[in-house]
């Protein structure tokens, strides 16, 4: 799973039959921080995400179990807000704790 942000559409004028009717999402990936983070990814988009949306994408089975298709990506939220307390995640990156 990861967060990432619509930067466009792709369209196929032929696709597999089982994903016919699906739209198809240009998502960069986003760090932390929310700057890109990787290459972009085609994502299936069945909830409505649009340009400029952070999503939530999960890939894989999880992914595949959202429909019945040829499916590695998929939205499976639009995020409203995210909160990060950035000293919490750089004390544990580095393996401590709060308070030591």
């Amino acid at each position: 799973m990861f967060l990432g942000k619509v930067v466009g559409n792709a369209w196929a004028t032929r696709k597999e039959e089982s994903i016919t009717g699906y739209r198809l999402l240009v998502v960069q990936p986003l760090d932390h921080r929310f700057m890109p983070y990787g290459n972009i990814k085609i994502v299936n988009d069945h909830i409505g995400a649009g340009l400029g949306n952070l999503v939530v994408v999960v890939e894989g089975s999880p992914a595949r179990s959202t429909l019945d298709g040829a499916i590695d990506a998929s939205v499976v939220g639009i995020v409203d807000n995210v909160e990060i307390d950035l000293d919490q995640y750089n004390m544990e990156k580095k393996g401590r704790k709060r308070g030591d």
